[in-house]
């Protein structure tokens, strides 16, 4: 068998999603991409000039493997937003939320619309999926979540947030809601330190956790948990927690879509041990793939040991995440996209208040 035949040759995705150091693919990124254990992708701010340097830098990650390796970013809108030059600028979560009060409909119909620009902007480009929608409530707490969320009000949250993820779907994207079980009340960012929700189970489930209770049978296609200790439930973050991912996501709430770690590399996950301890108590946990970024060296330590292989029913969820065909049918390619009388419509729609 040629080398092109054995890089063809299907393969199944692996429980670990890596990033790239770049614009293009160096060699260390190939080998890490091609290896068994990765199994998706996530882009940064780093990884983009323009939206023809990111389709084909996309394009040449879709061709290392089959099936694909899906590739990700974070792309919400308002300060968190990967992609800015060339793409539109999608309004944050909060500002569209602050049209709950005045006007119900109209705040869910702009959230649709950015859901439903965002994906179809980053599908022209090739990318799968975007990390949307923050679930997480704004309690005023978390300088972290702030404006990423689009409201206090749990059920203002529900909405808004299903209206953003059928948008998500109408432009070919599947949806991973976050930060389960609600990252908005804990005032620590786990990016730099190990946040902690004292509350009780039922305070949680029945504020922070209402949009999962409502989204999670059938609107969203994957969850983040959150690097959240709520010792009320369990001493471990809820995302190497049995009892947050299994017992209360996975039966209680009947969710049957993937689970996607938070980035290991994080603060919040270092109660979990090295980084080869924090992958297997997030799969082991019930997370179906674990993210590792921005460091290299914990990317390659982690593919040099010993990881569970990803089984059939954990394959299909994440199977999900790959791209489809927006329903507008617009042209391919962001160029055309912006061109068409659909994308200028949707726009106007996005900013109307």
């Amino acid at each position: 068998m040629s080398t092109t035949d054995m890089r063809n040759a299907p393969r199944p995705l692996g429980p670990v999603m890596l990033d790239v150091a770049g614009l293009v693919l160096d060699a260390d990124d190939r080998r890490r991409l091609g290896h068994p254990s990765c199994g998706g992708v996530i882009l940064f701010a780093r990884n983009y000039e323009s939206p023809a340097q990111l389709a084909a830098l996309v394009a040449s990650i879709h061709a290392l493997r089959t099936p694909t390796l899906p590739v990700g970013v974070d792309h919400e809108g308002g300060r968190v937003q990967r992609f800015r030059e060339g793409f539109t600028a999608i309004p944050s979560m909060g500002s569209i939320g602050a049209g709950w009060a005045e006007d119900p409909e109209g705040a869910c119909r702009r959230a649709g619309r950015a859901g439903e620009v965002m994906a179809a902007e980053l599908r022209a480009c090739g990318v799968d999926f975007t990390f949307a929608p923050v679930l997480d409530l704004d309690f005023g707490r978390s300088g972290v979540i702030g404006d990423r969320s689009f409201h206090r009000d749990p059920a203002a949250v529900v909405q808004l947030g299903r209206a953003l993820v059928r948008g998500l779907g109408r432009g070919g994207m599947a949806s991973v809601g976050k930060h389960f079980p609600g990252h908005g009340y804990a005032e620590a960012d786990s990016h730099v330190d190990v946040p902690v929700d004292d509350r009780p189970l039922e305070a949680i489930l029945t504020d922070d956790a209402l949009p999962y209770v409502r989204l999670a049978p059938g609107d969203l296609a994957a969850v983040m948990p959150a690097h959240v200790i709520y010792p009320a439930v369990d001493a471990q973050p809820a995302g190497f927690s049995r009892t947050w991912l299994q017992d209360i996501l996975r039966r209680r709430l009947g969710f049957d879509g993937a689970i996607l770690s938070d980035d290991l590399s994080m603060e919040g996950a270092r109660v979990a041990g090295d980084v080869h301890g924090r992958a297997l108590a997030a799969l082991s946990a019930g997370c179906d793939l674990v993210l590792v970024c921005n460091r290299p060296d914990l990317a390659d330590e982690l593919l040099t040991a010993p990881l569970p292989l990803v089984g059939a029913a954990a394959a299909r969820r994440l199977s999900a995440l790959r791209g489809r065909s927006p329903v507008s049918g617009e042209p391919a390619g962001l160029q055309a996209l912006q061109a068409s009388d659909w994308h200028a419509q949707a726009v106007r729609a996005l900013g109307d208040r």
